[in-house]
């Protein structure tokens, strides 16, 4: 039996729906893996993505992110931007 696809609140957002996300990286410019809620993020807008980098920083911080590049698609929009002082 063929179900119709689910709607956008059940499924989560495709990527065309979210092309804005962060590059995770190190001292080194590696990227690093974060898991929980602070990894993979995938945002609708530039303002979305910012906000949350700028809201969660110190965290991604504790998690051994040094500095963070901005995405639009694969597209490199800006960074790396460090988050240290």
């Amino acid at each position: 039996m063929n179900l119709p696809e689910q709607p956008p609140t059940f499924r989560p957002p495709s990527p065309a729906e979210r092309p804005w996300w962060w590059r995770l990286e190190d001292n080194t410019g590696a990227e690093v893996s974060v898991t929980g809620e602070l990894g993979e993020q995938r945002f609708a807008s530039q303002a979305d993505a910012e906000s949350w980098v700028g809201e969660l920083w110190s965290d991604l911080a504790a998690e051994g992110v040094d500095a963070v590049v901005l995405f639009e698609h694969d597209r490199r929009i800006y960074g790396p931007m460090s988050l240290h002082a």
